[in-house]
C-alpha cells in the first residue's frame, strides 16, 4: 500500500508554492548598477595603469555574467512543470550556481597570472585614481548586496549575495593599496593586492563549489541530518521502523523526501501520514515528501 503526505493537493483545484521570493527586480537593478561600474572601473584601470583595479574589474564582469545566469535560472525555476519535466525546472538554480562557481574560478586563475606578470615587471601606478574608483566599487557593490540580504535560505541569491560583498571587501583591499602607493610610492603593492583579491575570491568560491556540486549531485542538503530525520519518523505515534529513507534537494529552496514507514495501522494512516507530514514541515523544512506505508518489512525488500 501506497500513500502519499504532501502539504498541498493537486487535485483540489488550488495552487500553492514553495518557491522563494522574486528577486526579478534586484537582479536587473544590481546587473545595471554593476555593469555600468565594469566600464568605469576598466576604463580609469587602464587610465592609471593599475592592475589592481583592471582584475577587480574583470572580476566585477564575471558577477555580472553571474547575475545574469543567476536571474535566468531563476525565472526559469518559477515556471510550471510540465509533462516532461513534471517538477518543473526548478534544479535550474543548482545549475546556475554551479556554473558560477566554476566561472569564479576561471577569474581567479587569470587575476593571478596578470597579477603575478606585474609583480615582476612592475609598472608606474595612479594611486589617487585607484582609490577614488575604489570607493565607488564599495558604494555599488554594497548596495547590490543588500538588495540581495533577504534571500541566504536560496543557494542562488545567496551565491549573489556573496559576491557583491567579498567584492566590496575587494574594494577596501584596493584603496588600500592606493593608500600604500601614495606614501611610499612601492608599484610592487598593486599587484600583491591583485593576488590578494584572487586568493579572497577563490576563498569563497570553493564553498560555494562544494554545495553546488553536492546539490548537483542530489546530496542531502546542509541542515539536514539523515539520522536526525529517520528518528523524528520513527517516534511519530504507530510507527514501527522506517527504512529506504532518501532525502535530496529539488531545488535550491525546496526539499524532497521518500520512505517507507512499517505500522500496524497501514489499514488507515491518514492519521499518522499528517503527523509525519507536520513533523517534516516544521521540524526539518521538507515540503515534498512520499511515504509509503506498509504492514511488515521483508528483508529482501527492495526500494522502488
Amino acid at each position: 500500500m501506497t500513500a502519499h503526505a504532501h502539504p498541498h493537493s493537486h487535485s483540489d483545484g488550488h495552487s500553492h508554492s514553495h518557491s522563494s521570493p522574486s528577486f526579478g527586480g534586484a537582479f536587473a537593478i544590481g546587473i545595471a548598477l554593476n555593469l555600468g561600474f565594469v566600464i568605469i572601473e576598466a576604463a580609469f584601470g587602464f587610465y592609471a595603469n593599475s592592475i589592481a583595479l583592471i582584475s577587480d574589474a574583470g572580476h566585477n564582469l564575471s558577477d555580472v555574467l553571474g547575475l545574469i545566469v543567476a536571474w535566468a535560472a531563476a525565472v526559469m525555476a518559477r515556471r510550471a512543470a510540465s509533462p516532461r519535466f513534471t517538477y518543473g525546472l526548478k534544479k535550474a538554480p543548482i545549475l546556475a550556481a554551479l556554473f558560477n562557481s566554476l566561472f569564479l574560478m576561471i577569474a581567479v586563475g587569470a587575476i593571478l597570472a596578470e597579477a603575478v606578470r606585474h609583480l615582476f615587471h612592475p609598472s608606474p601606478t595612479n594611486g589617487a585614481v585607484v582609490m577614488v574608483v575604489a570607493a565607488v566599487g564599495i558604494l555599488v557593490n554594497g548596495l547590490t548586496a543588500m538588495l540581495f540580504s533577504r534571500g541566504h535560505h536560496d543557494i542562488n541569491v545567496r551565491a549573489a549575495f556573496l559576491h557583491m560583498v567579498s567584492d566590496a571587501l575587494v574594494s577596501v583591499a584596493v584603496i588600500f593599496a592606493g593608500l600604500v602607493i601614495l606614501w611610499t610610492g612601492q608599484q610592487w603593492v598593486d599587484p600583491v593586492m591583485s593576488i590578494a583579491v584572487a586568493i579572497v575570491i577563490l576563498w569563497g568560491s570553493i564553498g560555494l563549489l562544494k554545495e553546488s556540486v553536492w546539490m548537483s549531485l542530489a546530496g542531502v542538503p546542509s541542515g539536514i541530518d539523515l539520522d536526525q530525520v529517520e528518528a523524528a519518523l520513527a517516534k511519530v505515534d504507530g510507527v514501527d521502523t522506517v527504512h529506504d529513507l532518501h532525502v535530496w534537494p529539488l531545488s535550491t529552496t525546496e526539499t524532497a523526501l521518500t520512505a517507507h514507514i512499517v505500522t500496524a495501522r497501514a489499514g488507515d494512516p491518514d492519521a499518522l501520514l499528517e503527523s509525519a507530514r507536520v513533523l517534516l514541515h516544521h521540524q526539518f523544512r521538507i515540503e515534498h515528501c512520499t511515504i509509503q506505508v506498509e504492514r511488515y518489512h521483508s528483508p529482501d525488500h527492495r526500494d522502488c
